[in-house]
């Protein structure tokens, strides 16, 4: 099931819900009250409002742009690294790498090249502790970021409204920096399990590819 079908699935099916709700609301003698939509986004707008609410209450906003900056940081660290480290061990620019993290910590880097040059590339990024730091946010950052902005893209597209990130988003702006974010995501999948978010990826096998 790809990430987009279980979206839509989630969106769909949130949406009936309210529904209901709402029909049973306009079979009372009393007028109901309208919902405002959510605000749309411009193209240049780095900020997200989620959900409706009363006019005079803002939603909380996640800086969607913000967020894919601070990625953007770690993730051009690690592939300038890879880059070095090709260059150093005069090896083809082109050469396809892959580093993920092993149960024990430790990063793993697979790659076709001698394997004695393989071994001590390795040893060099396992040794390279602003590496190891930068690898462990992207490890966490990533997948949250990719599925925080995809259930954006489907609500301002289609309205679909995704009951996890509903769950993941504080009311409170300030509690919904991309750690918070990453971490009430980890939770998230935990308690409902790995199945249902295996298209978002797994945090424990994330890995990294330069040239893929």
């Amino acid at each position: 099931m790809s990430l987009l079908t279980s979206l839509i699935g989630a969106g769909t099916a949130f949406q009936q819900t309210t529904g209901r709700q709402a029909e049973a609301r306009e079979a009372r003698p009393e007028a109901a009250e309208t919902t405002p939509e959510p605000r749309r986004i411009d193209a240049g707008d780095d900020s997200v409002t989620i959900g409706g609410g009363a006019p005079s209450r803002r939603g909380p906003q996640l800086s969607v742009e913000q967020y894919k900056s601070s990625v953007g940081q770690d993730h051009a660290f690690v592939r300038d690294t890879l880059r070095h480290k090709l260059a150093e061990y005069d090896l083809n620019p082109a050469t396809r790498l892959n580093v993920e993290k092993q149960d024990g910590g430790s990063l793993s880097l697979k790659a076709l090249m001698p394997e004695n040059t393989r071994q001590q590339i390795e040893r060099d990024l396992n040794n390279n502790r602003p590496f190891r730091e930068a690898f462990g946010r992207l490890s966490v950052n990533e997948p949250t970021l990719s599925f925080v902005d995809t259930a954006m893209k489907l609500n301002e597209a289609y309205g679909v409204s995704n009951p996890v990130l509903d769950q993941i988003v504080s009311e409170n702006d300030q509690f919904n920096g991309l750690q918070d974010l990453a971490h009430r995501y980890d939770n998230v999948r935990r308690a409902v399990g790995s199945e249902q978010f295996e298209a978002a990826g797994n945090r424990s096998d994330y890995a990294f590819s330069l040239n893929a």
